[in-house]
């Protein structure tokens, strides 16, 4: 008896998941489908599709999973203004709640000017990367600055997506537009009002100081942020340390995942990251108790 017990906590422990990935619903290369039986494959216990501004792939994912005994739960990436680049991760939000459906419309135009004005200053660099190439790898309609890097890299301007967000796409590189709709504590209260968990994504990319970070996450906290990623694949031992022990201070709570999208980042493995990553079910169990 004592014996199955001890057995079964272990099996427990060892689930792993992925709580930040990406279809082609945004700007990942796998449908909502294939990325859950790409789950599957790779022997995790539950993902989150949270796909940039777009909760279109959810259902899908989520009829998947039943089928092949993934947990996946409904969740989105919603970019908000800064300086620099900030996302909140919205987790077991309602896709189907009015709200969402009329910000995403906002959040649709806003997104659409920016992707034009990247691709015109892609050309005045010397690019040859059109609207109509990045929507024809697209199928969504959603595009993204990967999939710019992607057709960089397939003419042979980058010699891969990740060069091309290191030496052009990034922040503060000569082509990005960091134009968004919505601040941070709308996207955070419009997470709450659909019945979601609001999550601030890889705070390292904030590019901030730690005392103004815990500043900002303290101000989010009053609009009811639930806390920040604690995990994920850009993060040496000791920034997941710092970023876990940030969320505890706070009283946050943390998330954490890879950062998916299939060929359009190949360096990133789903559940591993790089390499090295192994987020364990305890955190989602902590994510949806309240």
């Amino acid at each position: 008896m004592g014996g199955r017990k001890k057995k079964e906590v272990f099996n427990v422990c060892k689930k792993l998941i992925d709580l930040h990935t990406h279809s082609t619903c945004s700007d990942g290369s796998m449908s909502p489908r294939e990325l859950v039986r790409h789950a599957a494959s790779k022997g995790l216990a539950a993902i989150a599709l949270s796909d940039h501004d777009s909760v279109a792939g959810v259902k899908d994912a989520m009829d998947e999973g039943k089928r092949v005994g993934v947990e996946v739960v409904p969740a989105i990436e919603l970019s908000v203004q800064s300086k620099t680049e900030t996302h909140i991760l919205g987790y077991y939000i309602d896709i189907d709640h009015p709200l969402l459906k009329k910000a995403l419309e906002s959040i649709m135009d806003t997104r659409y000017k920016r992707t034009v004005n990247t691709s015109k200053k892609l050309n005045e660099l010397g690019f040859e990367v059109s609207m109509e190439e990045a929507y024809a790898i697209a199928p969504a309609g959603i595009i993204g600055r990967a999939h710019f890097a992607r057709i960089m890299m397939e003419k042979g301007y980058i010699s891969s997506v990740k060069e091309g967000f290191d030496k052009w796409l990034g922040v503060g590189k000569p082509a990005y537009d960091g134009t968004q709709a919505l601040t941070a504590s709308e996207a955070v209260r419009l997470i709450k009002d659909i019945g979601g968990y609001a999550y601030v994504a890889h705070p390292h990319l904030i590019r901030i100081s730690d005392e103004e970070l815990k500043a900002f996450l303290t101000e989010l906290k009053s609009f009811g942020l639930d806390g920040i990623e604690g995990y994920y694949n850009e993060y040496t031992p000791e920034m997941q340390e710092k970023f876990q022990s940030m969320a505890k201070e706070l009283g946050l709570k943390i998330s954490g995942g890879t950062d998916f999208h299939a060929k359009m980042k190949p360096h990133i493995e789903i559940g591993i990251g790089q390499g090295n990553m192994a987020i364990p079910y305890s955190v989602l169990e902590n994510i949806r108790n309240d």
